[in-house]
């Protein structure tokens, strides 16, 4: 399918304009990609993909935002300081409702039943992380770029239809494109220097009581981060989600309703990040249940064949997320992946890891959150990644990232953070030996 750059962006722009008057092959190297559990409180903002976690505790990441009524919601210091919503709780960062007032949308009300809408992502880090986003460093970066249009399937009522597509220009674009297969296919051509265009999501959907079927190109439910810079919590990212999980899928999948806090996800794949090209054949599952009140369970699971355009590699690939509200204030999220794969003929695709990541996320109100992620990735057989590859060997890395999520308006969020990464095995080749400590932030304005 030839789509012109121009044309796509002249129709979205159009389409916004009249309703005003959402895991790769080794990601360019590994293989995979993927999606995350943290929401920001606006509809569209996260991908529908991390359907799977939406029972997860909301207190995971910074709380919405708070709505101005005539005050209720606002402190005294927030209407002191000239108005609801105007600025955080006077100085007092650490306490108070910090209202926020109501988020600036691009197009107001829908379009013909379609929610229009998208964010603008900049970015700044110290060094490049080998092996994952964030690879120019000293410099500011256009992220993410990102549009969308999205009409959620209601089938409450009898049959319900929708459907999503999901447009983004940035650094981060060449990551998200579908590169499992041939380098003309779906996205793949679409760079522009270190900038690139792609369109991770574009699929129908039908639903009819408890039961929605979505059919085309769309985000995964393996594992807990996404592309999506409104899904995750921190500005970085993991390598676990980078270099062992797919990001997109193209086939079919269903969700049903098993009750009032269960779900389960079955569908037919046609590989990893392939877009609408045969890239093999996958069974998709998955189920996300919320067992206590404070407790959440996510289960994802892709079994078959990964990719067969460039490499015939056939395995499985599992993901656990456990998301627990610890206090009213303190939650904590276990994710743990693991993936194994084979090829008869071409070691070099064949793929081992398993990892274990935990994040302990604290809300001090809606203006300010505190979180600290670590992560150890483990790569027991993969030739072509890394700096040197392992084979029938074992070699980690080790990441420690503390951040803070800093929101004095509605529509705006920065991410200021410190991350930390061990390479004593030499797996990723640090540029500064075994350890590198890298600062970085962006700014994401939504509307």
């Amino acid at each position: 399918m030839k789509i012109s750059r121009m044309a796509l962006n002249a129709a979205l722009a159009c389409v916004c304009f009249a309703g005003s008057t959402f895991a790769q092959e080794g990601h360019r190297g590994a293989t995979s990609y993927q999606k995350t559990a943290y929401s920001y409180g606006y509809e569209g903002e996260t991908s529908p993909s991390d359907a799977a976690k939406e029972a997860a505790p909301a207190a995971t990441a910074a709380p919405a935002p708070v709505a101005c009524d005539n005050g209720s919601g606002c402190d005294t210091a927030c209407d002191a300081m000239g108005g609801c919503g105007t600025s955080f709780a006077g100085l007092g960062l650490l306490s108070g409702d910090c209202c926020l007032g109501d988020p600036w949308k691009l197009c107001d009300g829908d379009v013909c039943g379609w929610n229009i809408g998208g964010w603008t992502q900049l970015g700044y880090h110290t060094y490049a992380t080998p092996f994952n986003f964030n690879q120019h460093p000293d410099r500011v970066n256009l992220q993410q770029q990102w549009l969308y249009a999205e009409k959620v399937a209601d089938g409450s009522c009898g049959i319900g239809f929708g459907g999503r597509i999901d447009y983004v220009y940035g650094v981060d674009a060449q990551d998200t494109q579908a590169f499992g297969t041939q380098q003309s296919g779906w996205d793949n051509p679409w760079d522009n220097g270190i900038y690139g265009h792609a369109l991770p999501q574009a699929y129908g959907e039908v639903a009819f009581g408890d039961w929605s079927v979505k059919a085309g190109h769309f985000f995964t439910l393996i594992g807990n981060e996404v592309v999506a810079a409104t899904g995750n919590f921190f500005y970085s990212h993991s390598y676990t989600m980078y270099n062992s999980e797919p990001f997109t899928h193209t086939g079919v999948l269903s969700t049903y309703k098993l009750s009032e806090n269960t779900k389960i996800y079955n569908g037919y794949v046609m590989g990893w990040d392939s877009g609408f090209d045969d890239n093999g054949d996958s069974w998709l599952t998955g189920l996300s249940t919320q067992l206590t009140d404070n407790v959440s369970v996510a289960y994802g699971l892709v079994l078959g064949r990964f990719g067969a355009r460039t490499a015939n590699e056939v395995g499985e690939m599992h993901s656990l997320i456990v998301t627990s509200k610890l206090t009213d204030k303190l939650s904590h999220v276990f994710w743990t992946d693991y993936l194994d794969s084979d090829n008869g003929t071409n070691r070099a695709v064949e793929r081992q890891t398993y990892d274990l990541n935990n994040a302990l996320i604290y809300s001090f109100n809606n203006c300010l959150a505190w979180g600290n992620r670590f992560e150890w990735y483990n790569v027991e057989r993969a030739t072509n990644f890394g700096a040197v590859g392992v084979q029938n060997g074992r070699k980690d890395v080790y990441v420690f990232t503390t951040g803070l999520n800093v929101r004095p308006h509605s529509n705006l969020l920065f991410r200021p953070e410190v991350r930390w990464d061990w390479d004593q095995d030499n797996l990723i080749g640090l540029p500064l030996g075994s350890g590198q400590t890298t600062f970085g932030m962006d700014a994401i304005f939504t509307f």
